[in-house]
Order: structure tokens, then C-alpha cells, then sequence
């Protein structure tokens, strides 16, 4: 008799080959612009802290400006900041990242968008990577953001990162929810 191969998750792996230390830090003490600390954990539907979770960020720099050949300004940005960022969550689903508000950028109809990073999760058991954005809580441009503003507006504070108190950086505290309650919302992209 033929015996199956049993079923297998994907990951957990990311932290071992691909987070090899300070990918997390954006900055250095020459980048322009303010700097400031993302933290947060990544949950899944139970709300149990997954500490084998990856997350990548992306953003412009101060100036709203991508040190990416896309972006017809990259001529202008801050060769100081690096833009990309990757961390894990091996401390009890804990994260962080050290970096800059980033400045407004134009969306692809010239809008002007709010200041706001993307962020794309990898975990367990998920074939496809998660897409989301984190715009922040105290920002007076969120108003203005279609792409924020087009999300049902009981979920939209998902997207939100709450500015918290701290003794150091300004601290914005984004938690990933995978799925169940609060889930954050995501963007087939």
C-alpha cells in the first residue's frame, strides 16, 4: 500500500536565512527627517503572538521621495536612508523598526497621498505573502488619503499606527492582525 507524504505548512524559516541583523534600521546619523520607532506584534485569529513571522517595509524618505529607478525623483533622495527595511518576530511576536516619517507622495492620479509605509507579512502557513499600509495616528493629511479613506470606515483604523509614549523616539505602535477580530486589512496588489 502507498503510503501519502503528510501535509506541510509553509515556514516557519524566514528569520533563519533572511533576517540577519539590523535590516531593521533605516537610518543612520546623517538621514534627514524625523526619526521614529515602529513597534508591534504580529497575532493570528486567536490573537496568539506568532514569533516566527517576517515583515518587510518600504517607504519614501522625508522629502517623499523612493530610492527606486520607478520613482522619477530618485534622483533627489536621501542617500542616507535606506527605505527598505525587513525584521522578525521572534521576540514573542514582537517587532520593530527604526526609521523616518516619511514625507507625501503622489498617488498615480498626481493626489497627493498621506505620509504612510508599506508593509508586507510573511508567516506560517501562508502560501502568499499579506500587503498592507501603515499611516499614522496623528497625521492631519489621513483626511485627505483616498486609498485610506476608500476602506469601510469600521475597519480603516487597522491602518492606523497609534502614537504612544515613550522616553526616547517618537513611538507608533502598529499590531498585525492576521486574521479573526480586527483584522487588518490588506490589499491584493
Amino acid at each position: 500500500m502507498l503510503e501519502q507524504t503528510p501535509s506541510q505548512t509553509v515556514g516557519p524559516f524566514f528569520h533563519y536565512g533572511l533576517v540577519q541583523g539590523d535590516e531593521n534600521v533605516l537610518v543612520n546619523e546623517h538621514t534627514r527627517g524625523e526619526r521614529i520607532l515602529i513597534t508591534g506584534r504580529v497575532l493570528d485569529g486567536d490573537g496568539v503572538a506568532l514569533p516566527d513571522a517576517m515583515i518587510e517595509i518600504w517607504q519614501a524618505d522625508a522629502g517623499g521621495h523612493f530610492k527606486h529607478p520607478a520613482d522619477a525623483q530618485s534622483h533627489a533622495a536621501d542617500e542616507n536612508f535606506r527605505g527598505f527595511g525587513r525584521a522578525d518576530s521572534v521576540n514573542a511576536g514582537a517587532y520593530f523598526f527604526q526609521t523616518i516619517k516619511p514625507g507625501r507622495v503622489a498617488g498615480r492620479e498626481g493626489e497627493m497621498q498621506a505620509p504612510h509605509i508599506n508593509v508586507r507579512v510573511f508567516a506560517r502557513g501562508m502560501l502568499l505573502h499579506a500587503d498592507t499600509r501603515l499611516y499614522f495616528s496623528d497625521e492631519p493629511a489621513n483626511a485627505d488619503d483616498a486609498l485610506l479613506n476608500s476602506i469601510d470606515a469600521a475597519r480603516r483604523h487597522t491602518l492606523i499606527a497609534t502614537r504612544v509614549e515613550s522616553n526616547g523616539l517618537p513611538t507608533y505602535r502598529f499590531d498585525i492582525r492576521l486574521q479573526g477580530n480586527d483584522e487588518t486589512v490588506f490589499f491584493e496588489i
